[in-house]
């Protein structure tokens, strides 16, 4: 390689390497600044200062617990719902004939044109009129109802792409369509669930516009809306507030950790689908 060539790869590697601290110092500046009091965060901002202050996060998880277990529920609840619904949905438009099959995916996929904040004020009508507001179901409802659009959309290709040789061999042995659908479909295209399963559980863990709008009693404010209550009016105490963002990052890390193999797998068999 000539000395052009080198300097060229180094020039190239530097620059990923900047771009890349320049991506993850957030992250970094957010670890340091949990570790902080407030006299050390406004003493020296960007860099560590000692002794380290642990109890930070014994603070922040003090304070967002209840936040968090409503996040769970909501999160849980809310991501079952879109699984559920959209498989049976596009399996249903994928593999079944009835009559409108057509005209009515396409109003189903033409829902994905709309753009949400166009629908916030009526969904918010429409959980007021119906008694819902103030409790956990003015989030898990809306959200199953947001969700199974995209992912309806995406679980149709996967379903309509699987070979109708597989269907019918089971029927001509007697399966009925739950044992089909169960049995061959639903294996057929788990990384896809779990790819759908994850953009949920981001989607409703980190949404803050709904629940601060429907959720008006502490009790059942969500983990995003809850943080806030570190920032007050005058004052901010940036080290506990630093550890609760830390705290509520931890259980989606976990997630895509466990489920990163499988999840990769569906992008990539959505890359070939498309």
């Amino acid at each position: 390689m000539t000395r052009q060539g080198r300097l060229g790869m180094s020039l190239c590697a530097a620059a990923l390497v900047g771009l890349a601290l320049l991506t993850f110092y957030p992250f970094i500046f957010m670890i340091i600044t949990s570790l902080k009091s407030a006299k050390q965060y406004y003493a020296n901002i960007w860099l560590p200062a000692w002794p380290l202050h642990l109890e930070n996060y014994q603070q922040a998880w003090t304070a967002i617990a209840p936040y968090m277990l409503n996040s769970f529920v909501v999160t849980v609840a809310s991501t079952i719902g879109v699984v559920v619904v959209s498989c049976l949905a596009a399996f249903a438009f994928a593999r079944m004939s009835f009559p409108g099959r057509e005209i009515l995916y396409y109003l189903v996929i033409f829902l994905l044109m709309v753009p949400a904040v166009l629908t916030l004020v009526p969904t918010f009508l429409l959980i007021k009129n119906v008694g819902l507001m103030n409790t956990l179901w003015a989030l898990i409802l809306p959200y199953i109802a947001a969700g199974q659009v995209l992912s309806i959309f995406i679980m149709r290709a996967f379903f309509a792409s699987l070979p109708e040789e597989l269907f019918e061999a089971a029927r001509i042995d007697g399966a009925s369509e739950w044992w089909v659908f169960l049995n061959i479909a639903v294996p057929l295209v788990r990384p896809v669930l779990v790819t759908i399963a994850i953009l949920q559980v981001l989607s409703s863990w980190n949404d803050y516009v709904w629940p601060f709008l429907v959720l008006q009693s502490d009790s059942v404010q969500t983990l995003v809306v809850g943080l806030v209550n570190f920032q007050g009016r005058f004052y901010t105490d940036y080290g506990p507030l630093m550890a609760g963002y830390a705290l509520a990052s931890i259980p989606l890390l976990i997630l895509f950790f466990v489920a990163m193999r499988s999840f990769i797998e569906g992008l990539s068999q959505g890359a070939l689908k498309a």
